[in-house]
């Protein structure tokens, strides 16, 4: 699995909406490079975008669903987080969102959306959560567990990675 670009709005500290072209240049060129700032910059905040766009939630958060949501930026009455990827199946763009009754900050928190579409042609593929997360570990081999254990190892999992059999 290759992460092409990552597109989120709302999400913690992260007010407004934030896009990252992993395709460029300065990310490719050496094939590896470091998320840093002070403490509360939103770093945590990136990772979570991408577990939240791929699998509907986050290691920190675990679930967010209509009742609970404590990813949403205060203040806001929607979030939402995107990545477009690829694997040997092919492109992919998976979005997941969430919003507030009329999409105001003293709204009524609504269900979560998932959907994943063919990034080339635009074709949904899928829009049912369950659907969207099982599609997304047959395209990608892995599911959640398996991501943040290979591919995103979450903040204060190191010690466990490097117990694991």
């Amino acid at each position: 699995m290759r992460i092409l670009q990552l597109r989120f709005r709302n999400l913690n500290s992260l007010a407004g909406e934030w896009a990252i072209d992993f395709s460029r240049p300065e990310f490719l060129a050496d094939g590896i490079f470091l998320i840093s700032g002070p403490t509360g910059a939103g770093k945590s905040t990136i990772l979570d975008a991408l577990c939240l766009a791929l699998y509907g939630c986050t290691p920190r958060l675990n679930k967010i669903s209509k009742s609970s949501n404590e990813i949403l930026s205060r203040q806001t009455g929607e979030c939402f987080a995107e990545v477009t990827f690829e694997t040997q199946a092919g492109r992919f763009c998976s979005h997941w969102s969430q919003h507030r009754a009329r999409r105001h900050p003293a709204g009524e928190l609504q269900a979560p959306k998932h959907e994943l579409a063919d990034a080339v042609s635009g074709k949904i593929l899928e829009t049912k959560i369950q659907d969207v997360a099982r599609r997304i570990e047959r395209i990608a081999g892995m599911d959640f567990d398996r991501f943040t254990r290979s591919m995103l190892l979450a903040q204060g999992g190191f010690a466990a990675f490097l117990q694991a059999d």
